[in-house]
């Protein structure tokens, strides 16, 4: 009987458990667990969708997470992370930003009480549309170096600086700038008259 009930409170104080991953198959999506005196075998990590639409989040060594043990077995078990801890403290302390902060420095929150959202600390960034991108906004600002293998501006506008071309025609007003013809031309100072 004693067996019995020391075994039932066995399995049941291994129905959730928590503890420290201790290693990432990164091939498998699974992770080993170290738990008390214990060290699991590998288990699967749980994800917020792993359907037609799939989210990847891995577990890191070192990251608090707390073990759902089917049966009270410590083999049955799913991983879910995570749990703030010394190691790993909270990366912010917003009451409604959701915020994602990397091993590399970068971190893209969204801060509902600003307005604002940001990405920085990043390296590249790639958007790829098979149709079309639309910015919708008052104001698109670029600070550096902008490229683009076409260019069409539809309502007017206005440049400051030096601009220099080369290579192909510059056309305004169907009048070829650096190719183009003056009419009534007269020697000495007179300015000329109209464009061809």
């Amino acid at each position: 009987m004693n067996e019995q009930l020391s075994e039932i409170l066995r399995l049941l104080r291994n129905l959730i458990r928590i503890g420290t991953v201790s290693a990432v198959n990164l091939d498998s999506g699974q992770c080993r667990v170290d738990t008390g005196n214990n060290t699991t075998d590998w288990l699967y990590w749980l994800s917020a969708r792993a359907g037609k639409t799939r989210s990847w989040n891995a577990p890191s060594v070192g990251e608090q997470v707390l073990i759902f043990c089917i049966g009270g077995e410590l083999d049955t078990g799913f991983v879910l992370p995570g749990i703030f801890s010394d190691d790993n403290p909270a990366p912010s302390a917003s009451a409604d930003a959701l915020h994602w902060s990397f091993p590399d420095g970068a971190v893209i929150e969204y801060e509902p009480e600003t307005g604002a959202l940001t990405a920085t600390g990043i390296q590249t960034a790639t958007i790829k549309a098979a149709v079309k991108i639309l910015f919708e906004s008052p104001e698109v600002e670029c600070t550096t170096l902008l490229k683009t293998a076409t260019l069409e501006v539809t309502k007017g506008g206005t440049m400051k600086g030096d601009v220099t071309h080369s290579g192909g025609d510059f056309s305004s007003n169907n009048v070829i700038v650096h190719d183009h013809k003056h009419g009534k031309v007269q020697t000495g100072g007179s300015m000329t008259e109209g464009t061809e």
